[in-house]
């Protein structure tokens, strides 16, 4: 592709009589690109002097500038070590000539420019720490390496930061590089030789690169962004930075490793370095703390640097100034921060590419994104302009009005036009940005405050969320508006207790906090929760990163079903390292989705038939995702599963489909062992101790509490033969078990039961052998006998807490389960809910029509306050308990006006169920 074909925009020379002497010194260029010469030559007594020095290279590389470029780079590592210092000048020479002209003449955009000359800076430092460590390998000063350890540097690697990490290099750029070794490369007892080996490879790198010499320089580097610079030694090795990270690290070195890139020597080790620092840069929680250690370290660069008065063009620094590159990709790089540890898509290198990616995410504006995109370009044309002048390291704009004439010539434009334009994007720069870290605070409400006990006030700084300096002076910016939400509650002292209780449980502040002064409108959330649901709250205060599931995007989207959601747990779950990790993610995100359907059924947005639904998807998903971990964790130590393999059986409420915020999973493992006696791995087990084992990881995986708490309670009771059984079946047992052995309340439970994850063959067989044993004639005397008889060891077993037990109890909740399940069974259907098992009983001429749809109606009633007393208070309603939020979910959820008119009509169901259940259990005895 010729440069002169391509050119869509042309500079003036400002010294017109120079760039003309400039041009007739390389008399074989004509047209279009002589006129380039002469412009770029008569503004840049530093492009001048490049073009005078490359001018007949230049006439054959204008023929196809790409072609050219890629040869400048690619032939560096074929440089013999004596021409080493003199052929990586001459590169850089022409790769800044070239890029410089193709730049001007509009021929690259600014990501090609940017991109090549990042591109060199890679290059000539792959070339340099090679150099140096072959050298350093022949001279035996690297003890155990040998010429074949060149090709990764010995493994040492360099990593490019800053605009050499984000492909953003721009023509006068320092390089900020951190360089450090694979110390497992070499025997412990020679770590001291082979560290003081590496930093010296190093220090000859940056004076090969850095020093000027007749040719000029190449780069200057800058090593500063290392640990503790004052410190340590310009080399260090990877695991004593990591553990520098881990312990000491900071936001703004949390920043710099947004943009960090391997880009010289052992790429491979440097790329394992970055995986390994990934918890350190991304946060599994949203990070709105890290808004104030940004803005922090803006005014910090403000008062060093002398930025941050008013704009005036003139002078004003394009980098670091007001409205400047810096405050752009602070913006950025923030709110990458903040959101990049739930979302990999945001870990943008790039600036532009990091706000285009949180547009798209929707964590910030499109338009933002556009604009401050278009900005950043235009700074960084200006960046260049200035730079290109006289290779200095400078942004900022001349303030001479000859300096102010070369870069408007360098741009075509007129110099007060251009000071307008500039004027005005700083402007618009800042005025987007300084919002977003200085946001002003809402003023208080007119109304007269609500006069709270201050002794509850006045405990607050106690508590250890409050202790630190800084939780305290967040907290004291965001208490006004907090407390000015609670005063605008019906009971305004009810819920500052309950908030008490909540803050008192929190174990740390700053996050939180953080969280809700960059987004207030959770206040009014928490402030719901807290003087609503003390089991939500309590929750709440002990998992209070769940709030950020609320700033996701799509909390209150429509419910995904079970399929996305497993599908989305297996994806996260095959991004983790390893197994514990794994186990805390997975409680994370069940937690957070949890989190989501109580907050959906207290506000209202589903009902308590709904939330069941839900609440059994999440577990369902979660069960169908954990397994397939636990089976190959537990078979790399003991084999492949032997036989087909195992299915896990839901019984109960989720074998049903429907679980409550508290409800615990009854669970059946089968397995299918076939003709195998013994597993075949480094450590074999037989066949019923392996299933045994691996049942008991799968329990291990749900139930162990871990530093995400636990996913769930689990009961294996209903298996055959119960507790006294082994924790496993084998598929032939339990087939000859339900076929020979099983009471009558045995193929009950069995009305509910449901496949959740396991082998699909074998899932498929147990569904149809259920299918089968339920389809089985039943005497229903016998049937209903054996009903009235378990119906009255219950009621032996446990009475009713009171009218809120809806489970407990004659016509209660139970009862009517009860009576569902024997309906399915002698209608021989499968049914597993309790609507389709009444149905099952009105098709086989048990239960009438009518009676089918009053015990439903009941048990309706009965569900929406087992569900609302489970997510109020995880126990039985206590109306002493029950403060004024509580009470009004509760009548909302049923649909009752008052309390007393619900524990009226909850009474009146109770004695109609009873009537109803006593009289079709008393229609199955012999006259």
């Amino acid at each position: 592709m010729s440069l002169c074909k391509n050119i869509s925009r042309m500079p003036r020379a400002y010294d017109r009589e120079l760039g003309a002497e400039t041009r007739a010194a390389v008399p074989g260029a004509t047209g279009d690109l002589a006129s380039l010469i002469e412009g770029a030559a008569g503004s840049s007594p530093y492009l001048r002097a490049l073009i005078e020095s490359e001018a007949e290279w230049l006439l054959e590389a204008a023929d196809d500038p790409d072609a050219a470029i890629a040869s400048c780079i690619s032939d560096l590592a074929a440089l013999p070590p004596d021409q080493l210092k003199t052929g990586l000048r001459q590169a850089k020479r022409r790769v800044a000539l070239m890029t410089a002209l193709a730049d001007l003449a509009g021929v690259w955009p600014l990501e090609r420019v940017t991109g090549i000359l990042t591109d060199l800076g890679g290059q000539v430092c792959d070339v340099a720490i090679k150099s140096e460590i072959a050298n350093l390998i022949r001279r035996k000063k690297l003890p155990g390496l040998t010429e074949d350890d060149v090709a990764t540097a010995g493994g040492l690697f360099v990593l490019a930061m800053g605009k050499m990490g984000a492909h953003e290099l721009n023509y006068s750029s320092d390089i900020d590089l951190i360089c450090l070794f694979d110390e497992t490369r070499f025997d412990p007892d020679d770590f001291y030789e082979a560290r003081q080996g590496m930093v010296r490879a190093t220090r000859n790198m940056c004076t090969l690169l850095s020093e000027r010499t007749a040719d000029g320089y190449v780069f200057r580097t800058d090593l500063r962004l290392r640990p503790d610079p004052a410190v340590t030694p310009v080399c260090m090795a990877a695991e004593a930075a990591e553990r520098y990270y881990e312990s000491l690290g900071r936001t703004w070195e949390r920043a710099a490793y947004i943009k960090a890139r391997p880009a010289a020597g052992d790429i491979a080790a440097g790329e394992q370095f970055l995986t390994a620092l990934t918890p350190f840069v991304w946060r599994r929680h949203l990070d709105f703390a890290a808004i104030q250690d940004a803005h922090d370290m803006r005014l910090r660069i403000r008062e060093t640097k002398g930025t941050g008065g008013a704009v005036s063009v003139p002078g004003h620094d394009m980098k670091l100034g007001r409205g400047g590159i810096r405050e752009i990709e602070f913006f950025t790089q923030t709110r990458q921060l903040i959101a990049g540890g739930r979302d990999v898509g945001l870990r943008q290198r790039e600036t532009v590419a990091g706000l285009v990616a949180l547009a798209e995410k929707e964590w910030i504006p499109p338009e933002v994104a556009a604009q401050l995109s278009d900005h950043y370009r235009a700074h960084r044309e200006v960046e260049h302009r200035i730079q290109m002048v006289n290779d200095a390291q400078t942004h900022k704009v001349p303030q001479s009005e000859e300096g102010i004439a070369r870069i408007a010539c360098l741009m075509d434009m007129n110099p007060a036009d251009l000071l307008e334009n500039i004027g005005e994007r700083l402007d618009e720069v800042h005025a987007l940005t300084e919002d977003f870290f200085a946001p002003d605070h809402a003023t208080p409400p007119s109304e007269e405050p609500v006069n709270f006990d201050d002794s509850i006030l006045a405990r607050w700084p106690t508590y250890p969320a409050l202790r630190s300096q800084r939780a305290q002076q967040i907290f004291d910016r965001l208490k006004p508006e907090l407390l000015a939400r609670l005063g605008r509650t019906s009971k305004p002292e009810e819920a500052l207790i309950a908030l008490d209780g909540f803050l008192s449980g929190l174990p740390a502040g700053v996050q939180l906090f953080s969280l809700f002064e960059a987004n207030t409108q959770l206040i009014d959330l928490l402030v719901d929760i807290v003087g609503t649901s003390p089991a939500l709250a309590g929750h709440l205060s002990r998992n209070a990163g769940v709030f950020d599931a609320v700033i996701g995007g799509d909390f209150f989207s429509d419910w995904p079903g079970i399929d996305a959601l497993e599908a989305e747990l297996t994806r996260l779950l095959g991004d983790e390292p390893d197994y514990e990790t794994q186990l805390d993610t997975a409680r994370r995100w069940n937690k957070e989705w949890h989190f989501r359907i109580g907050v959906h059924h207290l506000r209202g947005l589903i009902d308590a038939t709904a939330a069941g639904l839900q609440y059994a998807d999440l577990a369902g998903a979660v069960i169908a995702a954990l397994c397939p971990l636990v089976v190959r964790q537990f078979s790399e130590k003991h084999g492949p599963p032997p036989g087909r393999g195992a299915a896990v059986l839901g019984m109960g409420s989720l074998g049903a489909g429907r679980l409550n915020a508290m409800s615990d999973l009854d669970l059946i493992v089968i397995y299918d062992p076939q003709d195998a006696d013994a597993s075949e791995g480094p450590r074999p087990l037989a066949t019923r101790t392996y299933y045994a084992r691996m049942t008991q990881a799968l329990i291990t995986a749900l139930t162990a509490q871990m530093s995400q708490g636990r996913l769930y309670e689990v009961d294996m009771r209903l298996r055959p033969s119960g507790n006294q059984g082994p924790v496993a079946t084998s598929w032939s047992s339990f087939q000859n078990y339900q076929k020979d052995e099983a009471w009558v309340w045995e193929h009950l439970a069995l009305t509910r039961a449901r496949v959740i994850a396991g082998v699909q063959e074998l899932s498929d067989d147990i569904e149809a052998f259920r299918e089968d044993v339920l389809s089985s004639p039943r005497d229903r005397a016998q049937v209903l006998s054996e009903v009235a008889e378990m119906r009255e060891k219950i009621a032996g077993a446990k009475s009713p807490d009171g009218v809120w037990d809806a489970k407990i109890g004659a016509g209660r909740m139970q009862d009517i389960e009860l009576v569902a399940q024997a309906g399915a069974l002698l209608s021989g259907s499968g049914a597993r809910d309790v609507p389709s098992g009444l149905q099952g009983g009105v098709t086989c001429g048990w239960i009438s029509e009518e009676n089918a749809t009053q015990l439903n109606q009941c048990y309706d009633l009965y569900w929406s306050v087992q569900a609302a007393a489970r997510l109020l208070s995880g126990q039985t309603l206590q109306l002493k308990d029950l403060g004024e939020g509580g009470a009004a979910f509760l009548c909302r959820s049923t649909g009752y006006d008052t309390l007393d008119a619900l524990s009226t009509a909850l009474e009146t169901a109770y004695a109609a169920a009873t009537t109803v259940i006593g009289s079709l259990l008393a229609s199955g005895k012999e006259p």
